[in-house]
């Protein structure tokens, strides 16, 4: 059958009555009208298989040049395919199951007509506002927390760190009073974005979620190791901020005031004596000088990539604050060349191992150690506050065991509080533990595994015995040589006995 047959074909009444369910009363009068209203488009487009008009069934989805499907046919189309087997249901008359295939999903049409994932512009709704619409900022200058103040939260759940706590106050006052007012006498203010160096366990990541909390921001932490140059196998340079908006709700003004940690920055330094194309080393940090800076990068809602099936949103990261931090290994003996340049022979020259038992010497960091690290200039120039934390000894991790609000110490105690049971550590068991932290290398970050070791016998066998009443930790149990102390209930009558656990 040619195309011209197709053309010659006429269409009573009676057949688009029943295929439309509409009733043409006066051909004459809706060609008529037909010719007033399309005088700008004289082009109808029909469905390609029922052949009904886009005026009838709405606007058509474009499949390929001249073909043109309505909404109803397409998905009947799909629904015949899944009851053929394409679809792994119940009546399924093939051994394909879509189900089964990944990256593969059927998909009810009549959503691509419909608005997709809702996200709140920057002034808090969905869609356009006018002016006398619009909330009030979110940040009020004269609502924004001091430093001392802000320092004081800190110091009931962080201790120590007093130099990091007390930088980091006064870079996040200054960079919300920037937001809150934006300029000030046409003098615009710049980012106070953020570059902390500490050794491992040191409490960098967790000053930074700490803050983030007490400030009721959003927060986003990443990890610099997975970011890789445009094109590459890893995650684009956009993803965090994607991942701010997550945290955020999808609430585009509320992901703009937030604060982003990129862990691991020193991860990105430039390569040395190597012939390899670095695609995680300096690149991440040229494509990074744009969100630092302040840029409006464009990233997917509800994904972690950009694909066609992914709505996308605009967020500008002028007002957000970017705080870098990383352990910097092998910086200390940077540090220690530049400090011994000068050391000669002489009565003026100084000791080189001067320096070598300085825990802190990382305080001592200028931009010249950065750069020779590895750090681009462009790099460092956009994270104009740099501090390091402090080494930690034996009294501050005692001191994080004891004193925060979240204690370790207070976690153990309150479960056994539940069964009835006073938990108790002495002194001498309290430095045991910090030794052994310290001697695996792992800061604070390790005092949970050592006392999760010797808990787990103590947690086992408690909720044996309902007459036990108290439990004492002692430097024994903690150093092996002996076992802890246990108070029935009835101690005033019963002796003490030591638990062979």
């Amino acid at each position: 059958m040619s195309d011209q047959d197709f053309k010659e074909v006429d269409i009573s009444d009676d057949v688009i009555k029943e295929v439309t369910g509409e009733e043409v009363t006066d051909k004459d009068s809706d060609s008529s009208k037909k010719d007033n209203t399309d005088n700008k488009d004289n082009t109808v487009e029909f469905c390609y298989i029922c052949h009904r008009p886009s005026n009838v069934v709405g606007p058509l989805i474009k499949l390929a040049p001249g073909m043109s499907v309505c909404p109803e046919c397409m998905q009947h189309t799909f629904d015949s395919m899944s009851g053929l087997g394409f679809g792994g249901g119940d009546n399924s008359k093939s051994n394909v199951d879509m189900n089964k295939i990944p990256n593969i999903s059927f998909l009810n049409l009549g959503s691509l007509f419909n608005e997709g994932p809702k996200v709140k512009n920057a002034h808090g709704a969905a869609g356009s506002k006018s002016e006398e619409d619009r909330p009030a900022p979110a940040i009020d200058i004269n609502n924004i927390i001091p430093p001392h103040k802000i320092k004081g939260m800190l110091d009931e759940y962080v201790v120590g760190q007093d130099y990091a706590k007390k930088v980091m106050s006064v870079a996040v006052y200054n960079h919300y009073k920037r937001v809150a007012t934006g300029t000030m006498d046409d003098i615009e203010i710049e980012k106070s974005n953020m570059l902390m160096l500490g050794p491992t366990g040191s409490g960098k990541t967790y000053l930074v979620r700490t803050l983030a909390r007490l400030l009721d921001v959003p927060l986003a932490i990443t990890d610099a190791t997975s970011l890789t140059e445009a094109g590459y196998i890893g995650d684009d340079i956009e993803s965090v901020v994607s991942k701010l908006l997550a945290a955020a709700g999808n609430d585009v003004e509320r992901c703009q005031q937030g604060i982003i940690f990129i862990d691991e920055i020193d991860k990105l330094a430039k390569k040395k004596n190597t012939n390899q194309r670095d695609v995680s080393g300096e690149s991440v940090q040229q494509g990074m000088l744009k969100l630092l800076e302040g840029a409006d990068v464009e990233v997917p809602v509800g994904a972690s990539s950009k694909n066609a099936m992914v709505p996308t949103t605009t967020i500008n990261t002028k007002n957000i604050l970017f705080i870098c931090g990383g352990a910097f290994p092998a910086m200390d003996e940077i540090i220690k060349a530049r400090l011994n340049k000068h050391s000669s022979m002489g009565f003026m020259a100084d000791l080189k191992d001067k320096y070598d038992d300085d825990k802190n010497i990382l305080q001592k960091v200028t931009v010249e150690d950065l750069r020779e690290f590895g750090m681009i200039p462009e790099f460092i120039g956009r994270l104009p506050v740099v501090f390091a934390t402090e080494s930690l000894d034996d009294d501050m991790l005692v001191r994080i065991l004891k004193e925060p609000k979240n204690a370790i110490i207070k976690q153990y105690q309150k479960l056994l509080e539940l069964d009835e049971v006073k938990l108790e550590f002495e002194d001498e068991a309290l430095y045991a533990i910090a030794k052994k932290a310290k001697e695996k290398g792992l800061g604070a970050r390790g005092l949970r595994s050592i006392i999760e070791e010797f808990m787990l016998d103590i947690m086992y066998e408690i909720p044996k015995d309902e007459n036990i009443g108290q439990v004492i930790i002692t430097a024994d149990y903690i150093e092996k040589k002996g076992g802890p102390r246990i108070l029935m209930r009835t101690a005033a009558a019963l002796p003490e006995k030591t638990a062979s656990m």
